[in-house]
């Protein structure tokens, strides 16, 4: 009786381990795993930091995916703008933790080495603020969507019209890493199209550079209508600031913020940003469809801040790669990252932040760019408004040319 006792004891207890140990393995086969990899304390953590992390949180809720059976879980990197450390992270979010997708990745140095590492795992890419066109030229991959803006369509956006107003001559204060040459090297040749010149530039030392004011009596002495900042985040809002205690403006020098967000704006203030032109893909108050999303995203974002587009990015390419993933099953999503990816762009792109759009062959993702200008301050009506609509350049006209890209996935 004994040995029948302890044999059914035995048993049940085997039974009770094995419904929880079931359990826990069919949901981690329903699950994907996000990751948000960027700067969460540097220079661009207001750019992207924790507020492209409630983005990408409430992506996960509008989709409502639990009710679908379907586990989504997130997990932060902080890359500090070190392409090792990027590297590091990513190579042990995939191997070790089972990491699916990952998404933002500021800072195109890092940004093209963590595309490596995700085309050679074969898992999903989704970049919203490294702003290198190389990663639909000549770096794109078969598992890699670039999201939200590149520097080809910040050049021709902000550069070109700049030319047209007259700024024929320019002079480049440049972050020297893969950004800003990137950034310097598609403006230049949009001016040099339009018959202006480049006089000259100088490199700023990435990251760790306060002080710009050797670098601005450069671009003064140069003589140059317009002195292009082709820096972002921390360095734009130093060079502005020091630009306007130097009086730049005074003396008829225009300022081109090649890429600048609202979050820049922000920090800088509306008397000292107020007539500054820059483009972006998304701007919280452009629509009822924008300011609805912002209102969802607010009560979580860091500080009160507003979304920029950075984070806009990081609501739309984690929602639409969800979809991806609704539409293929969770186990072949997990599977094969480039299929994904190929779902990805057969699907149009849709949402509250970016309205319509499509993705490219070359892993373009293609919606309209926005010339804005900063208000004064007596053209403001309240918190955050900042910027009026100077013009809008279609989807199929913002981005560069597919044939020009010299994209490998493009065939001739």
């Amino acid at each position: 009786m004994t040995g029948i006792n302890r044999r059914a004891m035995l048993a049940a207890g085997a039974a009770a381990g094995a419904l929880p140990w079931r359990s826990a393995r069919a949901q981690a086969a329903n699950t994907i795993k996000i990751g948000v990899l960027n700067d969460q304390s540097g220079l661009y953590r207001d750019v992207n930091g924790p507020g492209s992390v409630v983005c990408v949180r409430q992506a996960i809720a509008d989709l409502g995916l639990a009710a679908r059976g379907i586990n989504v879980e997130v997990v932060v990197g902080d890359h500090q703008n070190r392409p090792d450390v990027g590297v590091n992270i990513t190579r042990q979010w995939i191997d070790r933790d089972g990491v699916d997708m990952i998404i933002d990745v500021p800072t195109s140095s890092v940004a093209l080495a963590v595309n490596t590492v995700v085309r050679e795992k074969n898992k999903v890419y989704i970049n919203s603020s490294g702003a290198t066109s190389d990663l639909t030229g000549s770096a794109c991959s078969p598992n890699t969507v670039h999201w939200t803006y590149d520097t080809y369509m910040l050049a021709k956006s902000t550069g070109g019209a700049m030319v047209r107003a007259g700024g024929d001559s320019w002079f480049f204060i440049t972050a020297d890493y893969a950004f800003g040459h990137a950034l310097e090297r598609d403006t230049g040749n949009f001016v040099r199209a339009a018959g202006g010149r480049v006089l000259g530039q100088v490199r700023t030392p990435f990251p760790g550079t306060t002080d710009f004011s050797s670098f601005l009596v450069q671009a003064q002495a140069s003589r140059a209508k317009v002195i292009g900042l082709a820096n972002a985040g921390g360095d734009t809002i130093n060079s502005i600031k020091q630009a306007a205690e130097f009086g730049v403006t005074r003396r008829g020098v225009k300022l081109a913020a090649l890429l600048m967000f609202i979050s820049d704006v922000h920090s800088l203030g509306l008397q000292t940003a107020q007539g500054l032109v820059c483009t972006e893909t998304f701007y919280w108050d452009l629509n009822d469809r924008t300011r609805a999303f912002t209102g969802r995203v607010v009560p979580n974002m860091p500080q009160g801040l507003r979304p920029g587009m950075a984070q806009a990015g990081c609501y739309s390419g984690a929602m639409h790669y969800l979809k991806a993933v609704m539409e293929l099953g969770v186990a072949a999503a997990k599977a094969d990252g480039a299929a994904t990816v190929a779902r990805m762009k057969a699907m149009p792109t849709e949402d509250d932040a970016f309205g319509a759009g499509s993705i490219r062959v070359d892993g373009r993702r293609l919606c309209p760019a926005y010339l804005l200008e900063v208000k004064t301050p007596a053209e403001s009506r309240g918190p955050w408004d900042y910027y009026k609509l100077l013009q809008t350049t279609p989807a199929d006209e913002a981005f560069r040319p597919l044939a020009e890209g010299g994209c490998a996935l493009v065939r001739s």
